[in-house]
């Protein structure tokens, strides 16, 4: 994948952002409309709990290879019965012609929802709507210097934030039926995710369902000094049995920090820094990170990883791949910037790799101000599985007091 293509999964948060300008604003005499999408039809859901089709509903298995390259097998099972809700916005994967997608599920939302999402189907039911995003085609012209039909068309700006508010009041009105629920967003995800929160349910009585939000490849504002910022009632999480809080990131490598023109990391304003929260150590300091590597498989449209994870042997057949021991996570503030540094644990000369692949480059150089948003999600999901396992226990505890 080309920096172009790349640009469009943080950019997307941007658009995101944007949209909610262009949602209160009356379209343009000759501009875009779009009709709305009909949320009670499952075909416009990419992921819901039991619906035939069910994109989440995939072969998750892990090969887990310990420093010492000895490997075991690792199952995944969904549970159909949990107890809480997650509903997640995917980030910008969209290959299709045009300023704004179709509602037709690609190959791009397939390979997402296998990174980012479906492992959560563990601890609470998914519901993913499809919805009509701002393209990467638009994004990677706009990068250049060009216009897409329809990308400066604020309807075309909007109508992804409405789809997805019009998904979550179906889903409110139709499946919640008084539940818990998890919301979950990367990159545009999160920035479009980021609205409906500050429209729909910041100080409202809908807050009350929320058990947490996870907001990875994002730049959340938090007042300085303060636990809430862009959020008023939503704070950050600070341990695994907090609720109704928010744990929003980005990643970098400790040995290839933000640089000044970091893409993330960074507040709008200097009363303002961006949230970090170590879902590995929500109390503080550092943590060992549970990933789930892609093993052979594109990572949100970029090209197949090649690691040899363990040297002399052949890669695993499993689709994901876990290295125990191998990363550790640290919410720092350095030079400005507030990130999630992520450090690897090498054993040099052993048999396991020394390195794990997420950056994005671009001729063949690492373009540093994007850190690892391509694996923001992979780096942390077995912690961010847990976390959303004690959450929901604390939360349900909560409402049957």
């Amino acid at each position: 994948m080309t920096r172009k293509m790349l640009g469009a999964l943080a950019l997307g948060a941007t658009i995101a952002m944007a949209g909610a300008a262009a949602h209160a604003q009356a379209p343009a005499q000759g501009a875009v409309t779009y009709p709305k999408n009909d949320y009670a039809n499952k075909a416009n859901w990419l992921c819901w709990t039991g619906k035939p089709g069910d994109a989440c509903a995939i072969d998750l298995t892990t090969t887990v290879i310990k420093a010492d390259g000895s490997e075991s097998v690792e199952t995944f099972k969904a549970d159909p019965k949990a107890p809480v809700d997650c509903f997640y916005v995917y980030p910008t994967v969209s290959n299709d012609p045009g300023a704004v997608s179709t509602m037709n599920i690609g190959p791009e939302e397939l390979s997402v929802v296998k990174a980012q999402l479906a492992r959560f189907g563990s601890k609470c039911r998914i519901y993913a709507p499809m919805y009509r995003q701002f393209t990467l085609t638009a994004l990677r012209a706009g990068i250049a210097g060009q216009v897409v039909p329809g990308a400066r068309d604020p309807a075309s700006r909007a109508v992804g934030y409405n789809d997805v508010l019009d998904a979550w009041n179906y889903y409110l009105a139709n499946e919640n039926h008084g539940r818990g629920v998890v919301l979950i967003g990367h990159s545009q995800g999160s920035g479009v995710l980021t609205q409906l929160i500050s429209k729909e349910i910041d100080g409202k009585p809908v807050k009350d369902k929320i058990v947490s939000a996870l907001l990875m490849g994002t730049r959340l504002p938090i007042d300085k000094g303060a636990e809430t910022g862009l959020f008023k009632t939503i704070p950050q999480c600070k341990s695994p049995s907090q609720t109704g809080c928010v744990i929003a990131y980005s990643s970098f490598r400790d040995t290839v920090p933000p640089p000044s023109n970091s893409r993330f990391g960074k507040a709008p304003s200097d009363t303002q820094v961006a949230a970090c929260e170590n879902a590995a150590a929500l109390g503080g300091g550092k943590g060992a990170l549970h990933a789930y590597l892609s093993n052979g498989a594109p990572i949100s449209g970029a090209a197949a990883p090649k690691t040899v994870w363990v040297k002399g042997k052949p890669n695993p057949t499993t689709p994901f791949i876990s290295v125990p021991g191998l990363l550790t996570g640290t919410c720092v503030d350095k030079n400005g910037f507030s990130y999630l540094e992520v450090h690897i644990n090498a054993v040099s000369g052993g048999p396991r790799t020394e390195t794990i692949e997420g950056d994005v480059v671009a001729n063949g150089k690492i373009s540093e101000d994007w850190g690892l948003h391509l694996i923001d999600a992979n780096l942390m999901m077995g912690n961010l599985v847990d976390v959303v396992g004690t959450e929901s226990k604390a939360y349900l505890a909560k409402v049957k007091k």
